[in-house]
C-alpha cells in the first residue's frame, strides 16, 4: 500500500485520499495575499510560570472550544484517578474549571478554513512560538495534544526537532488524543506522527486499524459522548423547539446563521406556534448572533431564543446544526434534523480537491454509512430546501423513530475503549505520577 493513499486500507473501505501538490502555489500565494490583515487578538509576550512549585506533571493543548470539552472531562477524571496531579493547559475555561491552570484562552481566536488560518498568520505564529517557548522552559512531564492538528502537529515535530519530547531524544512523551481525520485526507501524516508522537488515543474504532502500518501505538479509548456519565448538551422533545446551531467560531457562523436564520423564516410561515433555540458558546459567538437576529422582523426574532451552553440537556424535536461536533450529539440524541455547510468558496473547493472518496461530512453518516441526517452543503444549502427538510422532521413520526433507532446504532459503535479503557487510563500509562497510597494499599 502506498504511503501516499489509504485506499483499500481497512479503516475504511471506501476512501481514497489524494494529496494534490498543484494546490500548492495557490495556497503561497492566498498566504502572501492575506498575511498582512491583523488578527482582531494579541498573544502575550509570555504565558504565565506554573503555580505548582513542583512544575507540571501534564500538559494540554486544546484549540477549539469541542476539544476543551473533551479534555476538560479527561482533566476531571485524571484529579479523580490522582488528586495531586499537576495539571496546565492552552485551551479554554471548561478546562480551568477542571482543575487545570490556563495559560491561554485559545477558543476566541480559532478560525475555519484554509483561507481563513492564512489571514491570521502572524497570530498564530507568534502563539505557536510563545507555547514553545513556555514547553522549552517548564519542560512538563508528559504533553497531551487535543485534536487540532494544523497547530499540534506542527508543535509535535518542532518539539522533536528541538530534542524536547521522547522522539527527538528529550524526556517529554507526546500523546494525541483524538485522532486528525487521516482517513478523509492527508492520509501521509500517520507517518510522521509515528516519527513524532508515543501514542494516539482515537475516539472511532474504525481508527485504530488506520495506523497499523506505522508502529504508533493506537488506542481506541472510547467516545466521550458515549462515556458514562457524560452530560449530553440535547434530549429528544416532541414538543420541544427546533434548534438552529451555526457552529461554535465566529466566522462559521456569519457564514451559516444567515441561512438558518431565512430558513426559519420560511418555516415560521406556516408554522407560527413553533419556537426555536439557539445554543452558543458565549462570546464572541453570542454578538455575531445578536447582530443576525436583528436584521430579523420582530415577530420572528421573537421565537428563536438565545441559550448559552453547559447547562441542562436542551430539549429539541428538531434541528439544522453545522457539521460539527454537535450534529454528533444530536444524533445520539436522536433528533431528526439536516446538516447544513457554508464556507469560503475557495475553502470549499480546496476541501473538495483534497478530500476524495469521503461520502459523507457528518460523523454520524459516516459512521452508519449511510445519510441519516440528510446534508445541505454549499448551493444546496437554501432557505426553501431547509424549510421543507423542517416540516418533514415535524409532520412525520416515522422521522423521529428513524432517528432513535440511529442513535442506538451509534451508541454502540461508540460505546467503550479497547478492553475498556478510557482516555484518563491510556494517559497515566505516560505520565510518572504515583498512585496515591489508597490505591497502591
Amino acid at each position: 500500500m502506498s504511503k501516499r493513499s489509504l485506499h483499500g486500507s481497512s479503516c475504511s473501505g471506501h476512501l481514497n485520499i489524494a494529496r494534490p501538490e498543484r494546490m500548492c502555489s495557490l495556497l503561497h500565494a492566498h498566504k502572501i495575499l492575506l498575511k498582512s490583515m491583523a488578527h482582531p487578538a494579541a498573544v502575550p509576550d509570555s504565558f504565565p510560570p506554573p503555580d505548582a512549585a513542583g512544575g507540571v506533571d501534564i500538559l494540554f493543548i486544546a484549540g477549539e472550544h469541542s476539544g476543551v470539552d473533551h479534555a476538560a472531562q479527561v482533566i476531571t477524571a485524571l484529579h479523580t484517578r490522582r488528586p495531586a496531579l499537576t495539571i496546565a493547559a492552552l485551551g479554554g475555561p471548561a478546562m480551568q474549571q477542571a482543575g487545570a491552570q490556563l495559560l491561554f484562552d485559545m477558543t476566541r481566536f480559532s478560525a475555519v478554513g484554509l483561507v481563513e488560518v492564512l489571514a491570521h498568520y502572524g497570530f498564530y505564529k507568534k502563539l505557536f512560538l510563545r507555547t514553545l517557548d513556555w514547553i522549552r522552559q517548564y519542560r512538563p512531564r508528559l504533553i497531551c495534544f487535543v485534536d487540532y492538528p494544523g497547530f499540534n502537529l506542527r508543535m509535535a515535530a518542532r518539539l522533536k526537532e528541538a530534542g524536547l519530547s521522547r522522539k527527538g531524544g528529550g524526556s517529554i512523551p507526546l500523546c494525541f488524543y483524538i485522532s486528525p481525520q487521516i482517513w478523509a485526507w492527508k492520509a501521509g501524516r500517520r507517518f510522521k506522527m509515528a516519527r513524532m508522537l508515543d501514542s494516539v488515543g482515537v475516539i472511532f474504532p474504525f481508527e485504530v486499524a488506520c495506523y497499523h502500518d506505522t508502529g504508533l501505538s493506537a488506542r481506541f479509548v472510547g467516545h466521550p459522548f458515549a462515556a458514562p456519565g457524560h452530560p449530553a448538551p440535547v434530549r429528544y422533545d416532541a414538543d420541544g423547539p427546533v434548534l438552529l446551531l451555526p457552529g461554535s467560531r465566529p466566522k462559521a457562523v456569519r457564514k451559516i446563521f444567515p441561512v438558518l436564520l431565512q430558513a426559519w423564516s420560511l418555516f415560521h410561515a406556516t408554522h407560527p406556534e413553533r419556537h426555536a433555540a439557539v445554543l452558543h458558546p458565549g462570546e464572541p459567538v453570542l454578538g455575531v448572533l445578536r447582530e443576525r437576529l436583528a436584521e430579523l422582523p420582530a415577530d420572528v426574532a421573537s421565537t428563536i431564543h438565545l441559550v448559552e451552553r453547559g447547562g441542562p440537556a436542551q430539549p429539541a424535536s428538531a434541528a439544522l446544526s453545522s457539521s460539527g461536533t454537535m450534529s454528533l450529539s444530536l444524533a445520539l440524541a436522536g433528533i431528526p434534523g439536516a446538516i447544513v455547510y457554508r464556507a469560503n468558496p475557495l475553502t470549499w473547493i480546496i476541501g473538495r480537491q483534497l478530500v476524495k472518496g469521503v461520502e459523507y461530512l457528518g460523523i454520524a453518516n459516516i459512521l452508519l454509512k449511510r445519510p441519516a441526517w440528510p446534508e445541505y452543503l454549499q448551493g444546496d444549502a437554501n432557505p426553501a430546501a431547509l424549510a421543507t427538510r423542517l416540516t418533514a422532521c415535524l409532520a412525520d413520526p416515522a422521522q423521529a423513530h428513524a432517528a432513535q433507532e440511529d442513535a442506538a446504532a451509534l451508541r454502540s459503535l461508540l460505546g467503550g475503549g479497547d478492553a475498556h479503557t478510557t482516555p484518563a487510563d491510556w494517559l497515566l500509562e505516560y505520565a510518572t505520577v504515583p498512585e496515591p497510597d489508597s490505591v497502591k494499599g
